[in-house]
């Protein structure tokens, strides 16, 4: 059982939601430690008895580094968001983020119910001040570079005011979580030119631009330029990054089956595919997912990190690094920070504008 001296560096692993099943998820957690990849504690959160038994056999029963935190309960893929949380009190994701919430722990990570996760993430620990909802924020590899993209799916109704929010967070986790000094800060739309794009984009282009050298905001970018090395940071609201997001991963998996059935479509093509198999390992390296997996929440009040429902261990090895990522870079003192420091400049231009205005 955790206490309540319990290190506040100490991540919340939530080993019940994923669809492999808490076995997957413990011997992330394992691989996580034995890459010595967080500092603190890790808290499996879940049945007891599951994790208990899985401790023993792992001979890890007595490790330091790891507490139990029992939770009788679990949200299903298939429910909706608030009612779970209302009425599984009790469930592993609820309990994961609540240990956020009184200070156990300094990061939540979850395969579980998306929409439940942000629900009980969003309502728990609340947005940070400044900031009006929180994004859920991706990292994509390219072909020179990796980017970050949100919102992938937080929220589908954004104003121009989130999208602004959402590149100052985006910024910072680009600087936190891919080590760029000075990322490229994009907003996507259909067209680079001025006045290009819908209301959203209009407004939310016209309030990137007020930043200056706050972020460095090199306009409105295309849907092609996302993997030619153009951008490190992509903003949109989380109706267009979700679609873009599962469009990618619909179009690799294509692929991938598609090269399969190719190159096994008769004998010669088989023999030719031994020597191509070389070849796919190194692109699939290049384009593997785990090294940035777990998506956080960016400008909640604590921080909260959704992993793939599909999740296999490396992945959810990868989240929790990554989770101990935010931590040593404090992630949610510097977002708070840096909302604040946009804000007023913002506000202070809309004044003078205003203040021009009046004048004339």
């Amino acid at each position: 059982m955790t206490d309540q001296s319990t290190k506040a560096t100490s991540i919340a692993l939530d080993i019940m939601g994923g669809d492999l099943g808490p076995e997957e998820a413990m011997l992330g957690a394992k691989m996580a430690l034995d890459q010595k990849w967080i500092d603190g504690k890790l808290i499996l959160v879940g049945k007891e008895e599951i994790i208990e038994e899985f401790l023993e056999r792992e001979k890890l029963t007595n490790d330091p580094r790891i507490e139990v935190f029992p939770a009788s309960e679990v949200i299903g893929m298939d429910e909706k968001p608030i009612p779970s949380i209302k009425q599984k009190k009790d469930a592993s994701l609820v309990r994961a983020i609540e240990l956020v919430k009184i200070g156990n722990c300094s990061a939540a990570v979850s395969c579980g119910n998306t929409g439940s996760l942000m629900a009980c993430s969003t309502i728990r620990l609340r947005p940070l001040e400044g900031v009006s909802k929180p994004a859920l924020a991706t990292v994509w590899p390219s072909r020179e570079n990796h980017f970050v993209l949100l919102d992938a799916g937080a929220n589908p109704q954004c104003k121009a005011e989130n999208l602004f929010q959402y590149a100052v967070l985006g910024n910072l986790y680009a600087k936190t979580a891919l080590n760029i000094e000075n990322p490229r800060v994009g907003l996507l739309s259909i067209g680079t030119e001025e006045g290009k794009g819908n209301d959203l984009n209009r407004e939310s282009h016209e309030l990137l631009k007020k930043l200056g050298k706050k972020i460095n905001y090199i306009g409105q970018i295309e849907g092609f330029q996302l993997f030619n090395n153009e951008v490190d940071v992509v903003v949109t609201d989380g109706f267009t990054g979700n679609i873009v997001l599962k469009s990618c991963e619909s179009l690799w998996k294509m692929l991938k089956v598609l090269i399969k059935e190719e190159a096994t479509l008769n004998p010669i093509r088989k023999i030719g595919a031994l020597g191509f198999v070389g070849t796919m390992k190194g692109v699939k390296s290049r384009l593997n997912p785990d090294d940035f997996a777990g998506a956080p929440l960016l400008g909640l009040g604590g921080t909260v990190l959704k992993a793939h429902g599909s999740s296999n261990r490396s992945y959810i090895a990868n989240a929790i690094r990554i989770a101990g990522l935010t931590i040593k870079a404090d992630l949610k003192e510097q977002s708070e920070k840096d909302i604040a420091e946009a804000n007023a400049i913002l506000s202070q231009i809309e004044s003078q504008e205003s203040d021009s205005s009046s004048k004339k």
